[in-house]
């Protein structure tokens, strides 16, 4: 095996961040090329070395020196259940860093009305600390590492929307902030429990726990740390703001750091402690069947192009709280994929909404219509992106999708009435999904086009090919599902009794 596998994905973007900051000076909006190759080495060295020792439970796994008399290593794990989550997550990053070239000038200019160099290389240092905070959560082995890779993804998710973001920008990072430390508070009591229980914090010491007089607490704790982190219905309020006004081009980011509770969940709750979690089971799908009919229904509400994705991360988020619940092993994969090809389609839909500030200056909907014919390309990634919310084939949305809601009825197939009709309700809500996702194309490329609209038209190719690839990833996961499913499978052998 070859060495520090794991480790270059948390550090190759921290020496990103080191570079491209000064090089900004020199290089300015195109820092985000330098972003983008440092995320996509890394990629690739995880895809070509890594891939082919993963599969199911089997893992390549490292470990470090740490803090020995505190009992603490520095242990990294990728499984079938991390792999695909880190690498679909790099893709959406490696999209975003090139997305951000052409949208971080124009924004950069907007707010200090010149190209100011050292804005770009403060983004992108922000930026690649995100991504390295990220592989870290998906890779950690044990509480403290998971906690302080949240953290280091919290602040410089803070600075980006203090110093980018459009209105109220700096209350708009207060609220963000403020939220997610007290979901991450929440998660640190459930931490602090692990330890009394067992004198450890592994992940090995969570399953250890459920033995313990404290476990209907340890799990509802580090349940609802993670569930406010992915604003379910009661703890939603800061999540449409915090998504809407930062920078466009961050906002896909922003989706993936609220859904990765997905990955989280299931690999603490649902893999750790599987008896325990069993309590919450019915509770927890009602819930998020209560916030997918909510979310949806806000979504279509919205005249505001950003503020219509940022809704629909709530309920989209959902879709994975309701799978992951049903305790199956197709809920858990199905769960973990459809996060994953969620935030494909979030970052298409809100690259899509970052188009349609740059080229009209607008983001209500209601001042917009026909620009089909204006922004043709532009109109086409929108459908594509919508098709991929939507779960239609042959995108990754359906497949993922298809699997869950196999796993979300499973319990029902056991006879229990009330375990059905959540599985229902649930699919009911996907009506939803399919509105808010095709009602704004109606709304914002057909109809009568503005007269002051006349002379759009389709943003530069730096725009759009980051988006094209993020269509022709999902397209081709939608087609070979065996790209992420034959990693995720292995979860069978992971839960009690291999439960289907």
């Amino acid at each position: 095996m070859q060495p520090y596998l794991l480790l270059q994905a948390i550090v190759v973007p921290l020496i990103g961040a080191a570079v491209c900051y000064p090089a900004a000076r020199r290089l300015g909006k195109n820092t985000g090329w330098l972003a983008f190759l440092f995320i996509l080495v890394s990629t690739l060295v995880l895809a070509v070395w890594a891939a082919p020792q993963i599969s199911g439970a089997a893992a390549v796994t490292e470990s470090y020196p740490w803090a020995p008399t505190a009992g603490l290593e520095f242990n990294l794990s990728a499984d079938g259940l991390s792999f695909p989550v880190l690498m679909l997550v790099n893709v959406v990053l490696a999209a975003t860093a090139v997305y951000s070239v052409p949208y971080m000038s124009a924004r950069v200019k907007s707010l200090k009305g010149e190209d100011d160099l050292a804005k770009h290389g403060m983004y992108y240092l922000n930026f690649l600390l995100v991504s390295s905070g990220l592989a870290g959560i998906v890779l950690s082995t044990n509480l403290i590492e998971l906690y302080l890779f949240l953290e280091m993804v919290l602040i410089p998710t803070f600075v980006i929307i203090s110093l980018y973001g459009y209105v109220n920008k700096e209350r708009v990072a207060t609220i963000y902030i403020i939220w997610n430390q007290l979901g991450a508070f929440v998660f640190l009591a459930g931490i602090a429990l692990v330890y009394v229980a067992t004198g450890s914090f592994s992940y090995s010491a969570v399953t250890a726990a459920q033995a313990s007089p404290y476990a209907f607490w340890i799990a509802g704790l580090i349940l609802l740390g993670w569930l406010v982190k992915m604003a379910v219905f009661g703890v939603h309020m800061w999540l449409p703001i915090t998504e809407a006004e930062p920078p466009t081009s961050f906002a896909p980011t922003m989706a993936v750091v609220s859904g990765i509770g997905t990955y989280v969940i299931v690999r603490l709750l649902l893999l750790g402690m599987p008896l325990t979690f069993h309590s919450f089971s019915l509770p927890l799908m009602a819930w998020a069947v209560i916030t997918m009919f909510y979310g949806g229904a806000l979504t279509l509400a919205q005249n505001d192009a950003k503020y219509l994705f940022a809704w629909s991360t709530m309920s989209q988020n959902a879709y994975s709280v309701l799978g992951l619940a049903s305790l199956s092993a197709l809920g858990a994969a199905g769960s973990v994929f459809y996060f994953s090809s969620h935030i494909l389609g979030k970052f298409v839909m809100f690259s899509v909404a970052g188009i349609l500030l740059t080229q009209t200056g607008l983001r209500d909907i209601r001042k917009m219509g026909g620009l089909a014919a204006k922004m043709p390309l532009t109109a086409t990634l929108f459908v594509l992106g919508a098709l991929i919310l939507s779960a239609v084939p042959p995108t990754s949305g359906f497949q993922a999708e298809w699997i869950m809601f196999a796993g979300i009825f499973s319990p029902a197939a056991s006879g229990s009435s009330s375990y059905l009709l959540v599985a229902f309700l649930g699919l009911a809500a996907t009506m939803l999904t399919v509105a808010y996702a095709f009602w704004p194309v109606k709304r914002i490329f057909f109809g009568e086009l503005a007269p002051d609209l006349d002379s759009v038209k389709d943003p530069p190719l730096t725009m759009t090919l980051p988006l094209l690839a993020v269509v022709a990833v999902s397209i081709a996961v939608g087609i070979f599902p065996d790209l992420v499913s034959k990693f995720l499978f292995g979860l069978g052998g992971l839960l009690p009794g291999g439960a289907p």
